[in-house]
């Protein structure tokens, strides 16, 4: 797999220090020091793999590190904080991503033969091994970088087997359910989808539960078995993010921005804040800003 590792690695080399497009569909790439605000954030369902250093992700109260060694699945959007880090041996971090699409993954499944059966109260996020034949897929994705005139005819193809090598893979089951109808993460999916949408407005556990066809009961425990937060946490996570990004771009002062995410107290906005940041606003933002200006 070293051989594998170290050609990714070479077709990778012109990634940035932000998600940066490959000009192939879905697929993108990372490297060096990544701004701490860009790695607390809402994650959109991916498959990433590390090909130098190490990325430790957080969501809830469980905690994830992974390396060369190994891939990272995400199925529902969550928002995690991470962290990364360089190899051994100095090298920057390095990292490629495939988001994934329900609708690609369904249209693959209806060629596979049936589970036995499935997962149940299961994390929407998880670690596996890496494999030779995952490697070897991503291997000829990348190479369609210095090809671009093939993207189109083989991408699709080289898509269809990297998904295919992760549902070969301890973590298959989380791929097939964010492509079947009415299995529980994909009832999740639906709530998920509408906090993210309508973060700012009162959140009633109900009418999410009803939502997503489950009792108020059963909707509790799947959503925290798959996010690893309540529905409240949750928001408040979503909120407290977006209110971040608003702050270092400078779009408002700590009061408009609460009253915007849909906090009714300032107060308690600044209190959550820094609860969860580590600062208050103001100074959380400065702070950012003053690194960002630093390593540009």
């Amino acid at each position: 797999m070293d051989i594998q590792l170290q050609e990714l690695r070479q077709l990778a080399s012109r990634a940035e220090n932000r998600r940066t497009e490959t000009g192939i569909p879905r697929v993108a790439m990372v490297q060096g020091e990544i701004p701490e605000h860009r790695l607390a954030a809402v994650y959109d369902p991916m498959v990433n793999l590390i090909l130098t250093g190490s990325k430790t992700m957080t969501v809830g109260d469980r905690t994830f590190r992974y390396d060369p060694a190994t891939y990272f699945v995400m199925s529902v959007d969550l928002p995690a904080v991470g962290s990364v880090h360089p190899s051994d041996d100095g090298a920057p971090y390095l990292a490629i991503s495939l988001t994934l699409e329900p609708a690609i993954v369904a249209n693959l499944l209806a060629d596979l033969p049936k589970p036995a059966g499935g997962e149940l109260y299961s994390p929407g996020f998880s670690v596996a091994p890496v494999t030779p034949e995952l490697l070897d897929a991503w291997l000829r994705m990348l190479r369609l970088i210095e090809h671009p005139n093939e993207i189109a005819a083989l991408a699709p193809v080289y898509e269809r087997e990297i998904l295919f090598r992760v549902l070969q893979g301890p973590l298959d089951w989380m791929l097939r359910d964010i492509a079947t109808p009415d299995t529980a993460l994909s009832r999740i999916g639906i709530a998920i989808q509408w906090i993210r949408e309508n973060f700012a407005k009162p959140l009633r556990v109900e009418a999410l539960a009803e939502m997503a066809a489950l009792s108020v009961s059963a909707f509790h425990r799947h959503f925290k078995a798959v996010t690893a937060l309540s529905p409240l946490q949750y928001q408040k996570h979503v909120r407290l993010l977006h209110a971040r990004s608003l702050l270092v771009a400078g779009e408002g002062n700590a009061t408009s921005i609460a009253f915007g995410v849909g906090y009714e107290s300032p107060t308690q906005f600044s209190r959550e804040y820094a609860r969860q940041f580590g600062l208050p606003p103001s100074r959380d933002a400065a702070r950012l800003r003053t690194f960002g200006k630093l390593r540009n």
